[in-house]
This record gives C-alpha cells, sequence and structure tokens, in this order.
C-alpha cells in the first residue's frame, strides 16, 4: 500500500472523513506526486523542504484559496507520516500559507427565495413535488447539499416539527421544520408511498433508482436548481445549494436569531464560522442605514444653494 493509500485509510478510519473529503486529499497530493516525479524525480514521501518549496512556486497562478487548500493536504498528510515514522522531519513545518481574504458569503434575499418556492409551486407530477420538497427544507432547515439527498426516510419527526441529521463527522442534530417546509415534505411523502419499487421502499427520503446511491444525487439537485432559478430570473451563478444554506443563516440573523441557535442548526463545530453571518447582516444594516437614515442622506443641491 502507498503512503497515500495508508494515509487516507487513516482519515478515513481514525478521522471520519467523508468520501469527498479524502477524494480532494487525494487529488491534491497526487498533484503534488506528479510533479515530484517529473521535475524531483522523486515521490512525495521522499520530498524535502525544498522539493515542496518548488512545486508551492509552481501554484503562483492559482487562487490562493485553492493554494492554502493544497498545502492544508501536505501539511496533514507530513504530519502522518511523522506518526508512522519516529525521527522523520516535517518538510512542511516552514512553509508559509498565502494570505486569504474573508469573502462574505453569497446569498438570496428573502423575496429571491419566495419566488423559487413559487416557480417550483408551480411544477407537476412527481418530480415537481419531490423538488418543491427539497427546496423548501433546504431553505427551513439551513442542510448541507449531501445532508438533504442522503436523508433517510424516517429522518422526520412531524409530530415535533423536526428534522435528524447526521452531518460531518457522523454527528447527528435535530433542526425544527416550519409548517411549510412540512406540508411539502407531506405531500412528497404521501406520492412516495404510492410509488413502484424500488422508490415505494427505499430507505431514503428522496430515492433515485437511477443512481448507484440509490438517492438523488447532488449534481442532479444542483441542475434541477439552476433550472428553476433561470425561471425565478436568478443568475445561475448566484445559485447554488449552499448559497440557500447561506440564506436560511443570513435571514435568521437580520430577525433577531442568536448566534449559538444558528450554530446549532447549521452544525458548525466552531462559532467563528458562523459568525461570518454576522458581518453580512452587518453590511446590509450598513447600507439600509446609508441609504434611508436622514442625516446619512446628503442634501440637494437646491437645499444647499436655499441657505
Amino acid at each position: 500500500m502507498s503512503d497515500i493509500a495508508a494515509f487516507l485509510d487513516m482519515m478515513l478510519a481514525e478521522r471520519n472523513a467523508s468520501a469527498n473529503t479524502c477524494a480532494a486529499y487525494k487529488r491534491d497530493l497526487d498533484d503534488a506526486e506528479r510533479f515530484l516525479l517529473e521535475k524531483r524525480k522523486i515521490r512525495l514521501a521522499e520530498a524535502g523542504e525544498d522539493d515542496l518549496r518548488a512545486y508551492i512556486s509552481s501554484l503562483r497562478f492559482m487562487s490562493p484559496r485553492t493554494h492554502a487548500r493544497k498545502l492544508s493536504s501536505l501539511r496533514q498528510y507530513f504530519r502522518f507520516l511523522c506518526s508512522e515514522r519516529p525521527g522523520k522531519d516535517d518538510p512542511t513545518r516552514n512553509l508559509d500559507s498565502p494570505k486569504l481574504g474573508k469573502p462574505l458569503p453569497k446569498y438570496l434575499s428573502e423575496e429571491e427565495v419566495a419566488e423559487l418556492i413559487k416557480v417550483v409551486g408551480r411544477m407537476k407530477g412527481e418530480e415537481g413535488t419531490r423538488l418543491r420538497a427539497m427546496l423548501e427544507l433546504l431553505y427551513a432547515a439551513g442542510l448541507r447539499v449531501t445532508e438533504l439527498v442522503s436523508l433517510p426516510a424516517g429522518a422526520l419527526a412531524f409530530d415535533r416539527g423536526l428534522v435528524r441529521v447526521r452531518g460531518k463527522g457522523g454527528k447527528e442534530r435535530l433542526v425544527p421544520v416550519g409548517d411549510p417546509a412540512m406540508a411539502a415534505l407531506k405531500e412528497w411523502i404521501g406520492i412516495k408511498k404510492r410509488m413502484k419499487e424500488p422508490e415505494k421502499s427505499s430507505p431514503y427520503l428522496f430515492p433515485s433508482s437511477g443512481a448507484r446511491s440509490g438517492h438523488i444525487t447532488r449534481q442532479r439537485f444542483f441542475q434541477l436548481l439552476k433550472e428553476i432559478g433561470i425561471q425565478a430570473g436568478i443568475e445561475p451563478e448566484r445559485l447554488s445549494p449552499h448559497v440557500l444554506r447561506h440564506a436560511f443563516a443570513t435571514h435568521l440573523i437580520e430577525r433577531g436569531a442568536d448566534l449559538r441557535s444558528v450554530q446549532t442548526m447549521l452544525g458548525h463545530a466552531d462559532i467563528a464560522t458562523t459568525q461570518i453571518y454576522t458581518h453580512v447582516a452587518s453590511s446590509r444594516l450598513a447600507r439600509t442605514v446609508a441609504e434611508h437614515h436622514p442625516l446619512a442622506r446628503k442634501k440637494p443641491a437646491s437645499a444647499d444653494k436655499a441657505h
């Protein structure tokens, strides 16, 4: 087994990393190894600090965020090697990370979300009902798209208005769901019960017999979301499942929800991750003050002349 494969096995077994996370690590480490084999004639595990600096230098035309992610993958990999090989030096310890800005998350206004729901509400048939249930639930509970598409059929507690979500690291959380979303979900479950096998008895809330996973894929939901976004007059580049998760959090903060509650519902391990939404809300409030407060607005030129 290669060192990279052993590292990925450790991430799965000991860190409970998701398949997507492991796939991202593998892409980054394979990329570094290809560079080192071609330019330095060595494998990644044999690289020293100078070798890694040469690789990092080759990333200079990439975005700082991509650069930082690849360096983070290297750090994790070499920490693993050092733990497996006592006495081995960590060649990443003196490598500097690129400086990253803190971009505010993209999100939609409440009116734009309402328009999306209106559009999907006009769709007919099984797919329309399923898509409306998924969209309502995504916005009502702020789920990650992977959490949404892989929800088990028994995740909903209608009597309590809750959805049980298994998030990152296998951690479970209970998120309250409003009446409109619950109504859409009840309608979808009624249709699911009348569907043919294997969808009818699928363990997933949103099954798909055409997908190897057994449930609707993230890619398919993303595609459907883009389609309804166009009908709602929202530019495709502004819309994704994660944008709706951002909208959920931003709208709650704007309406006075406390940060700890939003952190719990989003499943953030660190409240610092949730705090970015206070910046989004604050910037919007600042614009509102600048545009509408009487002392913040410039006086008309005619008023200045009159004085």
